[in-house]
């Protein structure tokens, strides 16, 4: 069997030193605030596609998709399909993020106050980096995961490999800002979308298509070509609203729009953008099916018994396990020098992704909860020295937190569950204030609170408060049903006053 050699680490160390050569080098052309944080607001159509594309295109991604794939069998795909189809959308009628780019704030709280009021952009920035900062708890441990599996290394280092992983991460981010993530995500996309579509393309060639699909059919049965059947409807309607959050509602991919030069090219992006949504989704996904079929069959060509691979089960897959299918896979099957280059592409992509997320959280923090709250620490200067404080901070909390926690339900329900403590309350305040006019700062601050009960879907407090009954999707939704409510009750009950004469807000839908 194929093992991680000297080719192999050679290539991944001079692919990460060279990530780390251009966040140095995006730190030279730097021109305050708006250039770290949103690159200048100079993206055109083609590099704002490709950085938002590779942002979202993370090792996290590939990941969790190939854990669906290898869990849920072909039912799986519908996830990238929703995921393409709502982009799509989004991209052609503009909805939602043609307004945020026409408002021209830099984080979408800065809306909610140019919308409501300071008060609203403060409780919207505090649930947004609660939720954001808990949705990134498990990047380093599933990142980690994947280099111990792929390499084959003793899984005692998993906590050096962490801290390795992080000190990375944190100097380039710290150093380059927006500029070095623009960059260093346009290069990681070409390489790691190559890579996939090869490893596609190599694992159809090796199995055999026919054989997965029968492989599956045998070991998993007819339910695992059928979302409705192995997912549920629920489970469906919750991955349209993922679907929406991922290109529109997630401030990651949102400040992609905001750092767009124009309207126009924001709808041409998101538009072209389906593609790769989509994609993104659908590769991992059938590698993980292949995985699946690999470890349990092999084809007749390595491995005809999984017993003697360790880090997953095969009976039903539980989530600390299943996420090791896809490493152990690529380590088997591909060879040496090709799995290094896979790997140092996988690992420029797990960089990426944290960059997007560390200066996303960190300056939200810095601009829509401390400013506010702090006016002498409002300046540009003092915003970007809070916003490389906080993102060492945060990446602090994401070593502990992927340390101590074990999650007890896949990682993309976990990442959906714990997002959903912002976008649930965010969907509904972006919506209504964009697009009608009797929202209320009231209703917006209600529905903000209520996206607070969507932490109840996390599986230690389902089991705490005896709601086992009651899957992560179905708990979503109803924290979305109750949000929505809590806004149009509030909002009628307790309209906002009329604006003193001589004031304008600016991003009322009828001024957007």
């Amino acid at each position: 069997m194929p093992t991680f050699g000297a080719i192999d680490t050679t290539i991944v160390v001079v692919y990460l030193a060279l990530s780390v050569g251009i966040g140095l080098l995006a730190n030279r052309f730097i021109t305050g605030l708006s250039g770290y944080l949103v690159a200048g607001r100079s993206l055109g159509t083609a590099l704002s596609i490709a950085t938002m594309t590779g942002s979202e295109l993370g090792l996290i991604t590939v990941m969790y998709q190939a854990q669906k794939g290898f869990t849920g069998g072909f039912a799986a795909l519908h996830i990238g399909l929703i995921a393409g189809i709502v982009t799509l959308v989004v991209g052609l009628t503009g909805f939602i993020v043609v307004g945020l780019r026409r408002s021209e704030v830099m984080t979408i709280p800065e809306f909610y106050e140019k919308r409501f009021d300071k008060q609203t952009r403060v409780l919207g920035g505090i649930l947004l980096a609660l939720g954001g900062i808990l949705n990134m708890g498990l990047f380093l441990q599933v990142g980690s995961q994947f280099v111990v599996g792929v390499t084959g290394i003793d899984g005692a280092l998993l906590s050096t490999v962490m801290v390795t992983l992080l000190l990375l991460v944190l100097f380039y981010t710290v150093m380059g800002g927006m500029v070095s993530v623009v960059l260093t995500d346009y290069v990681q996309f070409v390489v790691l979308s190559i890579g996939l579509i090869a490893l596609v393309l190599m694992s159809i060639n090796t199995l055999g298509f026919d054989h997965i699909v029968e492989v599956m059919r045998t070991q998993r049965g007819e339910g695992s070509f059928d979302p409705t059947d192995e997912f549920g409807g629920s489970y469906i309607a919750w991955m349209g609203i993922m679907g929406l959050v991922s290109c529109a509602i997630w401030p990651t991919a949102v400040t992609r729009a905001l750092a767009s030069k124009n309207v126009a090219v924001v709808k041409r992006q998101f538009s072209f953008s389906a593609i790769s949504f989509m994609i993104r989704f659908l590769l991992p996904c059938f590698l993980g099916i292949a995985a699946f079929v690999f470890i349990v069959d092999g084809g007749g060509l390595i491995l005809s018994d999984a017993s003697g691979i360790t880090g997953f089960s095969l009976e039903g897959g539980e989530a600390q396990e299943s996420i090791m299918a896809l490493p152990t896979y690529l380590q088997q099957m591909l060879p040496v020098g090709v799995l290094g280059l896979l790997t140092a592409a996988m690992l420029a992509a797990f960089m990426s992704t944290h960059d997007s997320y560390l200066l996303c959280w960190s300056s939200v923090i810095a601009r829509d909860i401390i400013s506010p709250l702090v006016p002498s620490e409002s300046s540009p200067e003092k915003q970007l020295k809070w916003t490389r404080v906080f993102i060492v901070l945060i990446g602090i909390y994401v070593l502990f937190w992927g340390l101590v926690y074990h999650p007890g339900q896949d990682v993309w329900e976990y990442l959906g569950i714990t997002g959903a403590v912002y976008f649930t309350g965010a969907i509904v305040v972006l919506t209504a204030g964009l697009y009608w006019p009797q929202a209320s700062r009231m209703g917006a601050r209600l529905s903000l609170y209520a996206g607070l009960a969507a932490i109840v879907g996390l599986t230690p407090i389902k089991k705490a408060l005896h709601l086992d009954a009651y899957s992560a999707p179905q708990i979503g939704l109803a924290t979305l049903a109750f949000a929505i409510l809590v806004m149009i009750v509030g909002s009628l009950a307790f309209p906002d006053p009329p604006s003193p004469e001589g004031e304008e807000n600016t991003a009322t839908p009828e001024a957007l």
